[in-house]
């Protein structure tokens, strides 16, 4: 079942031309990422299972690039940290052709103060983009900036401890973790279940309830509706689960009538028709 979180951000207003693939926006911004001349001879490929392939003019290029990819993945974080990126890997290919960029109107009367010449090699390029990312990381710092206490990387002292990445992963972990003591042990209710998930509000335990309960009662139609159970009937350990969530009572404190006024007579009858 879809979350209402990812439902909402997959969603694109009709006739409007918005890119939320990541690749593309990685693509997009390459050059600002990782400088032009950086970007002069590669491009990001494809991402797959939280891995940046990207393609180089040459072996050259792999190699050095290789060399720097802890700082170009700390790069793309810094720019897209949703995109979730966690490892770069670097192979030769066709790089795709580009528009080549406007020359500005004052650029030859009025040349900007500063601006480096054309890199002579792959080397010195990626020396720029070190000595950039370094700069960058430096006066972050001096911002106010912190590392992520699971990986490392800067966050903005507006956030808490933990990046994006790592926060959404956290996040992820804890409703994995609720769900499965709401499944295992419903009794504990919100206090006993917020001793064993570290971090847990009410408000996550509440939803997590209510998603859940929606989907046992799903699943227990369902088996209303076939009139028979599987064959390892699981579904009397739903039901059992479902009617301690639902009912908010104790399991020794439950009465038969309790059990069938939730389940409703037929379900009753065909969970427990052998008891």
């Amino acid at each position: 079942m879809l979350k209402l979180s990812q439902a909402i951000s997959r969603w694109t207003p009709a006739g409007e031309r918005f890119v939320s693939d990541p690749l593309s926006l990685l693509q997009a911004g390459w050059g600002e990422i990782v400088g032009a001349e950086v970007a002069k001879n590669s491009s990001p490929s494809r991402v797959v299972d939280g891995t940046l392939i990207v393609v180089t003019r040459s072996a050259a290029w792999s190699h050095q690039l290789s060399f720097l990819a802890e700082r170009v993945r700390e790069a793309v974080a810094a720019r897209l940290p949703s995109a979730g990126i966690e490892r770069l890997r670097f192979r030769v290919g066709a790089l795709p052709k580009r528009a080549a960029a406007p020359i500005p109107r004052n650029s030859r009367a009025n040349p900007q103060r500063g601006t480096p010449p054309p890199a002579e090699s792959a080397g010195q390029a990626l020396e720029r983009f070190a000595r950039n990312v370094d700069a960058a990381r430096r006066a972050k710092r001096a911002a106010g900036w912190k590392e992520c206490e699971a990986c490392g990387d800067l966050v903005t002292p507006s956030r808490a401890q933990y990046c994006v990445t790592c926060s959404a992963a956290r996040l992820q972990q804890r409703a994995l973790a609720t769900a499965r003591l709401l499944f295992e042990a419903p009794w504990l209710g919100f206090a006993g279940t917020a001793e064993l998930v570290d971090g847990l509000c009410k408000s996550e335990y509440e939803s997590l309830r209510s998603q859940l309960l929606k989907r046992w009662w799903g699943m227990l139609e369902q088996t209303r509706l076939a009139g028979r159970l599987s064959r390892d009937g699981r579904e009397r350990q739903v039901a059992s689960s479902y009617v301690v969530l639902r009912s908010k009572i104790p399991p020794e404190e439950i009465a038969p009538a309790t059990v069938r006024n939730v389940l409703g007579d037929e379900l009753h009858d065909l969970l427990y028709a052998d008891e």
